[in-house]
């Protein structure tokens, strides 16, 4: 047995959220198909969100929103293989939302999110895509500064806080 520690408190965590689904499958030969996915919590997921184009010839446009995804939160950029097999990968490292750019993206301006629990899929507009995903992974949305303000960067974003004599 592992002692108390982070080995034992990371091995408990693993425990808990690996599971394996059987589903329906349209694969020759095979009824039902094995989907495994670790259910880990997104403040812990190594990854929060995938960035997926559907086709090779979307990978300008779903590259481009990675770029803008990433820098708020841990994310992922995947163009190989099929969108299916995509999905499975990222159901098994524990990534709690997909986005995927597919060819009504370039007339609607919208994406499509998955989310690995629930399989589910909501349309979400490209303007209010950092923000729902803020919503879903339950993270304040901010954005630090890479440059001081005197090397021509952004000021802090307001927090609320005071000095650190009054947070205690």
């Amino acid at each position: 047995e592992t002692s108390v520690g982070l080995d034992r408190t990371m091995l408990a965590l693993l425990c808990r959220a690996y599971d394996e689904e059987k589903a329906a499958t349209a694969k020759e030969g095979m009824d039902e198909d094995t989907r495994v996915v670790l259910h880990l919590p997104p403040l812990v997921a190594p990854i929060q969100v995938a960035v997926l184009p559907q086709s090779k010839k979307l990978k300008e446009q779903a590259y481009n929103l990675y770029k803008d995804i990433d820098r708020h939160f841990r994310a992922e950029y995947d163009e190989t293989g099929s969108i299916g097999k995509r999905y499975r990968r990222q159901d098994e490292i524990g990534t709690p939302l997909c986005i995927t750019v597919d060819f009504d993206t370039l007339e609607d301006h919208a994406v499509t999110i998955r989310e690995r629990d629930t399989m589910a899929q909501e349309r979400v507009a490209l303007d209010k895509v950092a923000d729902y995903v803020a919503a879903r992974i339950g993270e304040k949305r901010t954005r630090v500064p890479l440059k001081p303000v005197e090397m021509g960067g952004e000021p802090w974003p307001e927090s609320g806080v005071q000095e650190a004599g009054g947070l205690y």
